[in-house]
């Protein structure tokens, strides 16, 4: 006996729609140039596979069962699916790429990489987007593990991995911040890192899947409060919960509101450089979503929109 998905056929789900929109087998036959004897057994047929009955055959017009109608609302849904898959494979057969994914770092703005999204979305392109976030090594780790092909906010040194290319974003500056109800915000200046040391410190957690990960203003022995992003550990500094360095860029608006305070320490600021990064290949062999990514990373605007304009290091 033939299963549904023998007989379920988009040429089969189009005669239904015929026999419906006609009324009788005897006029969907002529509409489609069919012996009505080989429609009425292709109907038989599907009702055998699928156990029900798709026209009610009491009267002399072919009406559709309850369970006939559901089956033609779901082919259509079924048949406008398959038109879009064929579009897409001929669109992806001129150098799109299937799905493209970005690691985006919790530093990285991320209403502008929404933007960005919404421009790139506006080219009606074949390519599914996903994001990934990613914080501190892990944001590399998704791009040289394949899990991503563009990396958004990677920290690299010189010793950067073979087979991928990067380009420089700009340079964070940090800045030790805590809640003004904090016992540290009416501490002495500079404050040494023996007085730190004494107090909860608010990190990242890395999302590296392998290897120990990268850590960021970090005392040995330091109780930490480990959270999930940045957005977590500003969240959790202006609560009183810890205290630790934050980019500028980011802090900023609560300082000014009076929920941060600025405090200067023995140890020197720092600044982390932050770049984008993909791996190598030929041009002629990138995508044209990775094309279209770099193209806008190249632009000064855009790379400083990415970091918050506050947020690059003069």
């Amino acid at each position: 006996m033939p299963t549904p998905r023998d007989v379920l056929t988009p040429s089969a789900l189009a005669m239904l729609q015929v026999i419906a929109d006609t009324g009788s087998f005897a006029a969907a036959a002529r509409a489609i140039n069919m012996v009505p004897s080989a429609l009425t057994y292709r109907v038989r047929q599907m009702e055998d596979a699928l156990d029900v009955l798709l026209f009610d055959r009491s009267s002399r017009q072919a009406r559709l069962t309850e369970a006939g109608a559901e089956l033609l609302r779901e082919g259509a849904l079924l048949l406008a699916d398959i038109d879009a898959l064929a579009n897409r494979v001929k669109r992806v057969a001129t150098g799109w790429e299937p799905q493209f994914t970005i690691a985006v770092d919790s530093i990285i703005d991320h209403a502008t990489v929404m933007e960005l999204c919404t421009t790139f979305f506006r080219l009606n392109p074949p390519t599914r987007l996903r994001l990934r976030a990613e914080t501190l090594s892990g944001t590399l780790d998704a791009l040289t593990s394949g899990q991503a092909e563009l990396a958004l906010g990677v920290v690299m040194d010189s010793n950067t991995k073979t087979g991928l290319q990067r380009e420089k974003l700009g340079a964070v500056h940090f800045v030790f911040a805590v809640a003004p109800h904090h016992p540290l915000a009416h501490a002495p200046e500079p404050i040494s890192d023996e007085v730190i040391l004494q107090h909860r410190v608010v990190a990242i957690a890395d999302s590296v899947q392998h290897g120990a990960g990268l850590s960021i203003g970090l005392l040995a022995g330091q109780d930490v409060f480990t959270v999930t992003g940045m957005p977590a550990k500003m969240d959790a500094q202006i609560r009183g919960l810890g205290i630790g360095f934050l980019p500028t860029c980011l802090a900023q608006p609560f300082i000014d509101a009076g929920r941060l305070v600025i405090k200067r320490v023995q140890r020197p600021e720092y600044q982390v450089q932050v770049s984008y990064a993909w791996r190598k290949s030929g041009e002629a062999s990138q995508g044209r979503a990775l094309k279209w990514w770099l193209a806008q990373l190249k632009t000064p605007v855009t790379r400083s929109a990415l970091l918050g304009e506050r947020c690059k290091a003069s």
